[in-house]
């Protein structure tokens, strides 16, 4: 198919879909990749939950059968978890069309991502949409949920050199008349401890730097979501050992189960070291 022939089908496409199929799409464009149960909350959250999930399963197979998304092998959750533990992402067509009328570059489809790589991504995404159901209880409001490579901050050394400081998720809510920003690190416990120290020099370089509190008025806090107390233990000694002066207020860590609310919680009402 011509270049021309693809942009008619996807803009023919696009205007097919309904809001909240498209929405969907959105979502998976996010942060690539979510299983039925993740879709459910986010998408279909009215009905009786056998009808959410009726609902949701029926959605995603027109998508995939239209060829906008993709249902990877993979279950996750174990065979107990039945169709809920499905997992989907976008390919090329469903990218082409959330991205639509925007220039066209090399899309990268999900089946390509590793195992480990996408436990990764399960995790980043169950703290998305375990933010909006937050938002949706009246806890607060979220405003930006930009998960990687769309969080990353590109900076200049000391030296000269180029930086990449890579966060896994950039959050920003509002809580009353406050607006909270946070950088999220979503540590699945596999990272040495050197490696963790050396990632939050790169922050603390970022935040010598200046250029985050020049485009936004604020650094954001560095919150490290890890999966037990032992790997609290592990980071916070890391941290106290690095931190110095202002830095120390940077960083805080915590069970993962506490990110959602953590991301509404006021400075100084408890987490930082």
């Amino acid at each position: 198919m011509t270049a021309r022939g693809t942009a008619a089908l996807v803009a023919r496409l696009r205007r097919e879909l309904g809001v909240r199929e498209l929405a969907i799409l959105r979502s998976l464009q996010r942060v690539r990749l979510l299983t039925t149960d993740h879709l459910t909350r986010l998408h279909f959250a009215d009905n009786s939950p056998n009808t959410r999930a009726r609902r949701c399963r029926a959605t995603l197979r027109r998508l995939t059968e239209r060829r906008m998304t993709v249902r990877l092998g993979r279950q996750v959750g174990g065979i107990k978890a039945g169709s809920s533990g499905s997992l989907f992402g976008l390919t090329g067509l469903g990218t082409a069309i959330v991205e639509a009328p925007t220039a066209r570059r090399r899309r990268r489809t999900v089946w390509e991502t590793k195992p480990y790589f996408q436990d990764h991504l399960l995790a980043v995404s169950e703290m998305y949409v375990r933010s909006v159901e937050h938002s949706r209880a009246g806890n607060a409001d979220l405003l930006t949920f930009d998960a990687e490579p769309a969080c990353w901050r590109r900076f200049t050394g000391t030296g000269g050199e180029p930086i990449v400081l890579k966060p896994d998720v950039f959050v920003r809510v509002g809580v009353g008349d406050y607006e909270l920003a946070s950088f999220v690190e979503m540590d699945m416990g596999t990272e040495s401890l050197p490696t963790i120290r050396r990632k939050c020099q790169v922050y603390l370089r970022y935040w010598r730097s200046g250029l985050e509190q020049q485009r936004y008025g604020v650094f954001p806090r560095v919150l490290w979501l890890v999966p037990n107390q032992h790997r609290v233990d592990g980071i916070t000694t890391v941290l106290k050992r690095l931190a110095r002066g202002a830095a120390d207020s940077l960083f805080t860590v915590a069970p993962v189960e506490s990110g959602a609310k953590l991301l509404t919680t006021l400075p100084g009402e408890g987490g930082s070291i």
